[in-house]
């Protein structure tokens, strides 16, 4: 992976209409076995990058050396998924999903009148420890502090090796997590 410098956010990466959904659809199974797999908590440990995206080359740089595409699925995916998720980016394409990103600055402006609100409902909070967006910059800072701004929050549980498709991943561990929590509500 290239220098800070020379990647952008991937969030960055989406913003120009057309160019992330001409390297998503060039090979739609590819790149959703690679995706599902490579920010799993299945992918081998590497150093975090915060999901950078190389200016040059695009995710197809990032793809030689942090995109994998498995020879062997892990048990919680199969290629049944991964054929119906490719049917249905094949027919409808990347741009719905890429437009949230692009929409963020929109989003923004529309919840202003929320910041500094707090989440009083009570609330559960499960992720993996190996979740990309665990080790964006300050979250080692704002999940212990979670219950600043969730002051109903029940528990925060992180689940040792599991990356970011937490209830795909862990569907026992999160499914009893959530039991419990509804349990005590």
């Amino acid at each position: 992976m290239p220098q800070t410098e020379d990647a952008v956010f991937y969030q960055l990466y989406f913003q120009t209409p057309g160019v992330a959904e001409a390297e998503f659809e060039h090979d739609i199974r590819r790149f959703i076995r690679g995706t599902l797999y490579s920010i799993s908590g299945d992918m081998p440990r590497r150093e975090p990058t915060a999901m950078m995206v190389p200016r040059q080359g695009g995710l197809q740089a990032r793809w030689a050396s942090e995109f994998v595409n498995p020879a062997t699925l892990p048990s919680w995916l199969t290629e049944a998924d991964v054929d119906f998720y490719a049917g249905e980016f094949a027919r409808t394409g990347f741009s719905g999903g890429l437009n949230w990103y692009r929409n963020i600055d929109r989003n923004w402006e529309l919840l202003a009148p929320f910041i500094g609100a707090q989440v009083t409902e009570p609330a559960l909070y499960i992720a993996g420890d190996r979740d990309p967006v665990v080790s964006f910059p300050g979250m080692d800072r704002l999940i212990p502090n979670l219950s600043n701004f969730v002051p109903a929050l029940r528990a925060t549980i992180m689940l040792p090796g599991c990356g970011h498709w937490t209830q795909q991943e862990r569907v026992t561990e999160v499914n009893a997590a959530i039991i419990e929590f509804l349990r005590g509500v």
